[in-house]
């Protein structure tokens, strides 16, 4: 069997187990212990599975367009299967027209779906056909439909958007979603300084930049073949952090000897960069609801070599039940509160298809509980952090204009709303910072 067959197949089982529910970084993860595979076909793999997990509407509006049976009259598997043909062929330049066809036929052939194998190749020979004369699926001349259909997202959330910042910035926006992310690392200040770091790579002709306006950020100008493989990994150098989120850290200040508490703290981004700005000289209780998420956070911990952290695994909402002690215990607190994600997702593209009102209404609920539930902790003249990677407003600024409304004693001293743009790197981010008047 082929190394394309193998490609595909795994390409294909990744779409199986994000139809099913699992995250995509855990279903490529799972799917590639299976295999073999050296890091030119993990790119492969992961440029592929990705792409139709972003563009599942895209394609599904391509198998209208060229098949008997609409996208939802057709069995999942071969739905997923002609996802994996079609992105080849409509996204991918570099593969032959033949090679998309008779890899992803080959897969249908050696698998469950071996009676549909004709059917497979009949709809993607006439996707080609339609692709050499110029003839396209109809969409809607509605520009928000058109930038749905597209940019493949769901109708109502382009809606949504287009509400929130209006139809030119929703077009920058939607288009960015869609973008292969950044890779940005943050360098662990305990153990390197920028310049050492920069050289180190540099030496090992890693194509790496310092990042603007961030002191210990560094971007990753090609797409190294396996990240824990770059220099400095096993010796605590650094760790991967997006660069829209290198900044809410540094906005607590974090000095020598406070105590700091990171309410929703795995897998520990925030709470390393906390304990790094204050020299790991500080106390900070790092909460989460996650065993297998605080495991990851000791691990990180083990790994950058940072004592001041104590983790505690709790729902942050019932910390004041638990642990009553700690109310008015806390100089800092910081609350990377959970959110809809929409921030990330050319990072998370599996997000956009299990999201829905109904869930951004329940995570507005969650995150007015932890901050009603978590002020009580901090000290008098203390700073509280609140923070998420997510553009939607409701569970932003006017949530914590709303939070503001209610605890007159304090101020907002910095807000600051970070949206996706297709010609710029980064995640979308959102961080306000509070203190007592």
């Amino acid at each position: 069997m082929t190394a394309a067959y193998h490609q595909r197949k795994a390409s294909w089982e990744i779409l199986l187990k994000v139809s099913s529910g699992i995250y995509a970084d855990h279903a490529l993860e799972k799917v590639l212990k299976n295999y073999q595979f050296n890091s030119l076909d993990i790119a492969f793999i992961t440029e592929l599975s990705f792409g139709c997990i972003r563009y599942r509407k895209f394609l599904d509006i391509w198998i209208d367009h060229v098949s008997k049976f609409s996208h939802q009259k057709q069995p999942p598997k071969l739905r997923w299967l002609l996802h994996i043909g079609l992105y080849q062929l409509l996204k991918m330049d570099k593969i032959p027209f033949s090679a998309a066809i008779s890899s992803t036929v080959e897969v249908a052939k050696r698998t469950d779906l071996e009676g549909l194998a004709g059917a497979v190749n009949a709809i993607l020979r006439n996707t080609v056909r339609n692709i050499e004369k110029e003839n396209l699926p109809k969409i809607s001349s509605d520009e928000i439909e058109i930038m749905s259909c597209i940019e493949s997202l769901p109708l109502w959330l382009v809606k949504e958007i287009v509400n929130w910042v209006g139809i030119e910035e929703s077009k920058n926006i939607v288009k960015a979603f869609n973008k292969k992310p950044s890779i940005d690392l943050r360098i662990n200040s305990l153990k390197t300084d920028l310049n050492k770091f920069l050289k180190k790579l540099n030496e090992s002709n890693i194509n790496a930049a310092p990042i603007n306006n961030l002191n210990h950020g560094v971007a990753l100008n090609s797409n190294p073949r396996s990240i824990k493989n770059l220099p400095g990994y096993k010796e605590g150098m650094w760790v991967v952090q997006d660069r829209s989120s290198q900044w809410v850290a540094p906005l607590l200040n974090p000095m020598k000897g406070e105590k700091i508490l990171d309410a929703c703290s795995a897998p520990g981004s925030k709470t390393t960069h906390l304990a790094a700005l204050a020299n790991d000289d500080v106390e900070i209780l790092a909460v989460d609801r996650s065993e297998k998420r605080l495991k990851i956070l000791q691990s990180n911990l083990e790994r950058l070599n940072i004592k001041s952290v104590k983790t505690f695994k709790a729902d942050a909402t019932s910390l004041i039940d638990i642990k009553p002690n700690l109310i008015s215990y806390f100089d800092k607190i910081l609350i990377d509160a959970p959110c809809s994600g929409i921030g990330t997702f050319a990072r998370n593209p599996d997000i956009r298809w299990s999201l829905s009102k109904d869930k951004i209404n329940q995570l507005i609920n969650l995150q007015e509980r932890l901050l009603e539930s978590i002020f009580p902790l901090l000290k008098r003249n203390g700073t509280l952090v609140y923070s998420t990677c997510t553009i939607c407003p409701e569970e932003n600024n006017l949530l914590i204009k709303r939070f503001l409304s209610k605890n007159k004693e304090l101020k907002l001293d910095i807000e600051r709303q970070i949206l996706p743009r297709f010609d710029k790197p980064g995640d979308g981010f959102y961080a306000a910072k509070m203190s007592y008047k």
